[in-house]
C-alpha cells in the first residue's frame, strides 16, 4: 500500500510518565516487567509488559501455486492448529534471513523470492513485540524438517480455495497467520 493509500497517522498523544519499573521475570524467552504510569494527581496504575523479541511469519507457496501450512501442536492451548512457518529471530538476525531460516526448518522448503507483507504488533496493547510478514514463492523442497526439541509439526500443501474456505470459515486461530492471510489477499486486489 502506498503512502497516499493509508489513512493519516493520528496526532501524537503525550505518553504517561513512567515513575518505577520492576523486573518480574526474565528467561531467555520471555521478560515481564512492571511499569507504575503517572496519572495525574498523585494517582499512579501499573501496566505489565510482556518483552518478546520479533518474529517472523511467512506465506510459502510452492511452484504450482499451493500454500505450505504446518500442523503445529500449541502447548498453552493444548491443540494443534494449521499456521504458517513462523517464529522468533534470533538477536541481530535480519528479518528475511529469519523468513529464510524458520522456512527451511519448518518445511523443509527454499523459496526463489521472498517479498514482504505488512507487519504487525501481535499483541500491541502488552508487548512492543513486532511480526514481519513475507511471501515466500517458487518454494522447492530440499531437506527433512530441523525442528527445536520442543516443537511438534507436520508440513502439508493445500490449495489456494481450501485455505481461503478455512480462513472464511474462522478456522485458524492462530492470528499471525489470519493476518498474514489477510494482509496477502487483500493486497492481490
Amino acid at each position: 500500500m502506498s503512502a497516499p493509500d493509508r489513512l493519516p497517522e493520528p496526532d501524537s498523544v503525550e505518553p504517561l510518565e513512567v515513575a518505577q519499573t520492576e523486573r518480574i521475570y526474565d528467561s531467555p524467552w520471555v521478560g515481564l516487567r512492571r511499569d507504575w504510569l503517572e496519572l495525574g494527581e498523585g494517582r499512579r496504575q501499573e501496566h505489565h509488559v510482556v518483552e518478546i523479541s520479533d518474529a517472523v511469519v511467512v506465506l510459502p507457496f510452492t511452484s504450482d501455486g499451493r500454500i505450505i501450512l504446518v500442523g503445529q501442536y500449541r502447548h498453552p492451548n493444548g491443540r494443534t492448529h494449521w499456521e504458517l512457518p513462523a517464529g522468533r529471530l534470533h538477536e541481530g538476525e535480519d528479518p528475511l534471513v529469519g523468513a529464510r531460516r524458520e522456512l527451511l526448518e519448518e518445511t523443509g522448503h527454499e523459496a526463489a523470492t521472498l517479498e514482504a507483507l505488512p507487519g504487525f504488533f501481535p499483541t500491541n496493547g502488552i508487548s512492543a513485540h513486532y511480526a514481519h510478514a513475507f511471501v515466500a514463492r517458487g518454494c522447492v523442497e530440499v531437506a527433512e524438517l530441523s525442528l527445536d526439541p520442543a516443537e511438534r509439526l507436520v508440513a502439508r500443501c493445500f490449495d489456494r480455495r481450501e485455505v481461503e474456505i478455512h480462513l472464511d470459515s474462522g478456522g485458524f486461530a492462530d492470528g499471525f497467520t489470519a493476518i498474514t492471510l489477510l494482509y496477502w489477499l487483500r493486497l492481490q486486489g
